[in-house]
């Protein structure tokens, strides 16, 4: 039988989609358009939902390990009894720098955001007092509980996609058929830029570190965690569907160019396409849904940096515990947005890289040696070793082919 947290009920899958929708849905989404405008529209749309599907089933892998474990056992734990202590220690080199670097992400984000949203007002905030504003807040929510997040994170989401429709609804509107299909270039080839895109989807659809929250938020129940996992995830997918739709059918292909050299942060994104849609009351709102967007996944990735850095460090559930970890989840990169504060498509894509380990390579590793010593008496991903070997194979291709770009061997749109 299930076990359920403390508490006599369980909470509803509705509270754990939204955590899963909030961190994926973030600011993430803002640097697809600028990395995908080499591969356009059709292009992009296949690599976002290859990307979702491998994703989501690496997340289902996690899971599957992790109901064999106690509650509360984050990678930490797993990938040591599990892989050894190599690999643990790559796993735990690799979920450090992602997590950190997309909460430094975020900050950077935030700044910007909040920069240029204050600036509509006649208020001159300097982008590193905002991110360093911002990652405060967002702190002590974390501290408080994963309670606390779920409940922000669900008015936080609400209030994204309620602006989402109400921005996006204007965007889809003004959509124009000659520009989504680039009829300006005729002789446009695309298909050589799709493998730069993969890192980037995979940054975009990261919510791995979320699973062992969610065991500790549910306790072990397989079904609800999983619809969770689906739920939020296929929410993500329909919205950064629509979102290149609505960025890829109002700004042309070659205006896209200029916005990546000036580093692609949220706040060039959202002038370019201001500057195209000529709507004040369009641009107010997609200022706001940015807002959102950054909040949401700002709460829900510090949220698996600060349950993994809990179980790593062995800090406990108290205050002054909790106070602890916060410490070391928020200070790090806050220092890095304070110094370095418009870093956000660069840390993107070295998210990318790193998550290729630990959401892809070590999830399928995780769920062959689980089944090997545990059976997986709880939950067993479906399709056998053939889903095992396509989630190493995509979590290997990600990575060769942010190594490729590295080296400015691969195609890129300029």
């Amino acid at each position: 039988m299930a076990t359920v947290p403390a508490s006599s009920v369980s909470p509803s899958v509705f509270g754990g989609a939204m955590i899963i929708g909030g961190t994926i849905i973030g600011a993430g989404m803002f640097s697809l358009p600028v990395v995908m405008s080499g591969a356009w529209f059709f292009w992009s749309v296949v690599a976002l939902v290859f990307t979702w599907f491998c994703m989501l089933h690496s997340g289902l892998m996690i899971l599957e390990a992790n109901l064999n474990y106690r509650v509360g056992s984050s990678f930490d734990t797993i990938t040591r009894d599990l892989l050894g202590n190599g690999w643990n220690i790559i796993n735990g080199i690799t979920i450090a720098f992602v997590l950190y670097i997309l909460t430094y992400a975020y900050i950077s984000a935030s700044g910007s955001i909040l920069g240029h949203t204050f600036a509509q007002m006649g208020i001159n905030l300097p982008g590193r007092m905002g991110g360093f504003l911002f990652a405060l807040v967002v702190a002590f929510i974390v501290w408080l509980s994963t309670k606390a997040v779920s409940r922000m994170t669900t008015i936080v989401l609400g209030a994204k996609i309620l602006t989402f429709f109400m921005t996006f609804g204007g965007l889809l509107w003004n959509v124009k058929p000659a520009v989504l299909l680039n009829v300006a270039q005729p002789d446009a080839s695309y298909l050589p830029y799709v493998l730069f895109t993969l890192p980037f989807c995979l940054a975009s659809f990261g919510f791995h570190g979320n699973v062992p929250s969610l065991m500790k938020y549910y306790g072990k129940d397989p079904g609800k965690i999983r619809r969770c996992l689906t739920i939020g995830t296929l929410m993500a997918l329909v919205l950064y569907i629509i979102w290149m739709l609505g960025t890829m059918g109002n700004i042309p292909r070659p205006d896209f160019i200029p916005i990546a050299e000036k580093g692609g942060n949220i706040d060039v994104l959202v002038q370019a396409l201001s500057g195209v849609l000529h709507s004040r009351g369009l641009e107010l709102l997609l200022i706001v849904f940015s807002n959102f967007a950054v909040a949401s996944s700002f709460l829900g990735v510090t949220l698996g940096l600060f349950d993994y850095l809990a179980d790593l460090f062995k800090f406990d559930d108290s205050k002054s515990g909790r106070l602890k970890t916060a410490g070391v989840t928020f200070i790090p990169p806050m220092l890095g947005g304070l110094i370095y504060p418009d870093g956000f498509i660069y840390a993107i894509g070295f998210a990318g890289l790193a998550a290729t380990v630990w959401a892809a390579i070590v999830p399928a590793l995780l769920a062959r040696e689980s089944r090997k010593r545990f059976g997986s008496p709880q939950f067993r991903v479906w399709g056998g070793e053939a889903m095992i070997w396509l989630i190493l194979s995509f979590g290997v291709l990600n990575a060769v082919v942010h190594i490729l770009s590295g080296f400015n061997l691969l195609p890129v749109y300029r």
